[in-house]
């Protein structure tokens, strides 16, 4: 007897719908013979054991016959172990244990334990955006998985506890009810930070830096000394960046639920990402990779921050493959089976020290490098990858008057409040362009939006001949001179603007360059 199921499978940060048929043969055998076809991994092969297990401890005992069980399409290679409930499903079936004939209005996902558990999975969201587009009504997922599965509108989610459950749920439709979840109210819920920019002391022109850099989305290099405060100044950036749509947050949570590193009480990733690798990361690591290809660093930044501390301690192959996720957004991950795009759009916030010691040009420390010594160390980062990054800024020591002061620094609100006026403008500025910052103009929008006077054409002509500027580093000051502009609310870029974006070129300045 032949019994189908629906179940799913994830490829990248999507997933395709996936047939279960199991096959079951009226011959008794001395034992049963349990095969799985459709390109299965190790995982999916092993399913057999644990789901000839939890039947057994829910009370169905399988006469020994031969059971195939075929996963179609069957040219798509099945990774995981969330077919081990459909699977077992169509058992039941194919055996005259299930009510209904066929369950083609529901899709199922879900790993079995051994006493009939059901566990978590990884893609419960993209899987649930599957079923949707598929016009599939409902979706039966693990209970940890629910509440990010039902951020998807058009599907009932069914949350699942064990497979005594499901079956009840199949042979009399009323033992479950979906699950209901108010995406708007959990998203605003969501947008609390723990960290402040009224905690920073001092510091007002690395704050300053750093609101431009948020303003326009513009990657940031901070050099200074340890213990200024680079880190601690990164990890507020996501504070003052506009707050995620529920878009965003959608597409922020598909990658997250992808990668296995979601909050299953959350159900949704409500705040800009963060991510802080530490340098002995590898390129795949950083940019995704393995045999079925999962998200890197890159992605999970996604609408979020990347921060590289120590950046010169990374190694140079991974720092230089970061080069087409910074210009292009996305990562195309190539294998001989298949090729995935992952989406990386996000802000690089990069933090190192002047010399090897540190305390270079530091004035209460001596520093011990010498000039070769410092040659080496700035030269491990490539000119190429240094063009991409639109503002180096200087970070020195914290003086114990500022450290000390009694005075409120500005909070992240009211910078955020700013930064949200000057992307407003820029939205507004290239509607229908697919440009969200002005980080990402084209050299075709920098000579529109950009439209400078004759002083600050003579400005910036005296600074791109006396410090020897490349034309990649021209646009960059034009894109920052556009967004300090913005964030004045001025229609036009004026010779102050043109002269701050020129001070935030520190490395353009020194022996860096």
């Amino acid at each position: 007897m032949l019994y189908k199921t629906l179940s799913a499978a994830v490829y990248g940060v999507d997933a395709n719908l996936i047939e279960v048929e199991v096959d079951v043969s009226g011959i008794k055998t001395n034992e049963d013979h349990f095969h799985t076809v459709g390109l299965p991994d190790a995982a999916v092969r092993e399913s057999r054991e644990r789901v000839r297990a939890a039947l057994k401890n829910c009370g169905y005992d399988i006469p020994p016959t031969d059971i195939t069980i075929n996963l179609a399409p069957a040219d798509i290679r099945k990774e995981g172990s969330g077919f081990d409930l459909p699977m077992a499903l169509g058992i039941l079936g194919a055996y005259g244990g299930l009510n209904k004939k066929e369950v083609g209005d529901c899709l199922f996902v879900g790993e079995l334990s051994l006493d009939g558990g059901i566990r978590g999975i990884r893609g419960a969201l993209p899987i649930a955006i599957e079923a949707r587009t598929r016009k599939i009504p409902r979706l039966a997922v693990p209970e940890i998985n629910a509440r990010e599965a039902a951020m998807v509108g058009g599907v009932d989610v069914y949350p699942l506890r064990s497979l005594v459950d499901v079956i009840h749920f199949i042979n009399t439709g009323n033992s479950l009810q979906p699950l209901k979840v108010d995406a708007a109210a959990l998203l605003s819920t969501a947008q609390g930070a723990s960290v402040d920019f009224k905690d920073v002391r001092g510091q007002h022109t690395a704050k300053r830096a750093l609101e431009v850099a948020c303003a326009g989305g513009h990657n940031i290099l901070m050099i200074g000394p340890p213990g200024s405060g680079k880190t601690m100044l990164a990890k507020r950036m996501p504070t003052i960046l506009p707050p995620l749509t529920f878009e965003e947050a959608l597409e922020t949570t598909k990658i997250h639920s992808v990668a296995g590193v979601l909050d299953p009480g959350a159900g949704l990733v409500g705040v800009r990402p963060f991510r802080s690798p530490h340098h002995t990361i590898s390129d795949a690591g950083l940019i995704g990779g393995g045999m079925i290809p999962r998200p890197g660093e890159v992605s999970l930044a996604h609408h979020g921050v990347l921060f590289l501390d120590e950046l010169p301690e990374f190694p140079r192959n991974v720092l230089e493959v970061m080069r087409q996720p910074l210009e292009d957004g996305t990562v195309c991950i190539a294998r001989a089976a298949m090729s995935l795009t992952f989406p990386a759009r996000f802000m690089l916030a990069a933090a190192m020290n002047p010399c090897p010691c540190g305390y270079f040009n530091d004035r209460s420390r001596e520093c011990h490098c010498t000039p070769p010594m410092i040659q080496r160390y700035i030269s491990k980062i490539s000119g190429p990858l240094l063009d991409r990054i639109d503002i180096h800024i200087d970070v020195p020591a914290v003086n114990y008057k500022e450290l000390r002061s009694g005075a409120t620094p500005e909070s992240s609100d009211d910078i955020r409040q700013r930064v949200m006026r000057a992307r407003e403008m820029q939205l507004e500025r290239f509607r229908g362009l697919k440009i969200y910052c002005n980080a990402q103009m084209a050299p075709r929008q920098i000579r529109t939006s950009c439209e400078l006077s004759a002083d600050c054409e003579r400005l910036l002509e005296r600074a791109v001949t006396q410090q020897g500027l490349s034309a990649r580093a021209h646009d960059r000051i034009l894109k920052v001179s556009r967004t300090i502009a913005d964030l004045e609310s001025a229609p036009a870029i004026h010779p102050k603007h043109i002269a701050e974006a020129i001070q935030y070129r520190t490395l353009d300045r020194t022996f860096w360059a």
